[in-house]
C-alpha cells in the first residue's frame, strides 16, 4: 500500500487548481510544462497524468488525451476524475465535461450497474440499459 504524505496531497491540490487556471486563461503549453513536471517529481501519482489528458484533449488531441487518462487509471483506479474523463471522452458521443479534479465530479453515487441472473441463477454485473 502506499502511503501519500500531506506535504504531496497539497503540491497535487494546488497543481490541479494551477492548471485549471491556465486551461480557463489559454495558457495550454504552461499548464503542460507544469504537469510534465509533476509526472517527474510525483511518478506515482495519477493527477499529473489526468491533467496533461485535459490539456490534451483542450488542444484536440484526442489519442494522446486517451492515453493519459488511462494512466492516470491505472496508477489509481479509484482516482475519479481520470475515470470521468475516460468515460466523457471514450465514446463517440461526448458530453465534453472535463474532471481536472474530484471537484468536477457528480456527487451522485447512484450506481449504473445491476446484477442480471441467467437462466441458471448466475449473477452478471451489467452497464445498465446493456441487457
Amino acid at each position: 500500500m502506499q502511503i501519500v504524505h500531506t506535504t504531496e496531497i497539497q503540491e497535487l491540490d494546488a497543481l490541479c487548481a494551477a492548471i485549471r487556471e491556465y486551461a480557463q486563461r489559454g495558457d495550454l503549453e504552461k499548464g503542460e510544462q507544469l504537469a510534465t513536471e509533476a509526472m517527474g517529481k510525483h511518478p506515482d501519482a495519477p493527477q499529473p497524468h489526468n491533467l496533461y489528458g485535459v490539456l490534451l484533449e483542450k488542444k484536440g488531441d484526442h489519442c494522446s488525451a486517451m492515453k493519459h487518462f488511462r494512466a492516470a487509471d491505472a496508477l489509481d483506479p479509484s482516482y475519479r476524475p481520470a475515470r470521468q474523463n475516460l468515460e466523457s471522452f471514450g465514446t463517440f458521443f461526448s458530453h465534453g465535461r472535463l474532471a481536472f479534479d474530484e471537484s468536477d465530479c457528480p456527487q451522485d453515487l447512484s450506481c449504473d450497474y445491476v446484477v442480471v441472473r441467467d437462466a441458471r441463477g448466475i449473477g452478471h454485473v451489467v452497464r445498465k440499459g446493456l441487457r
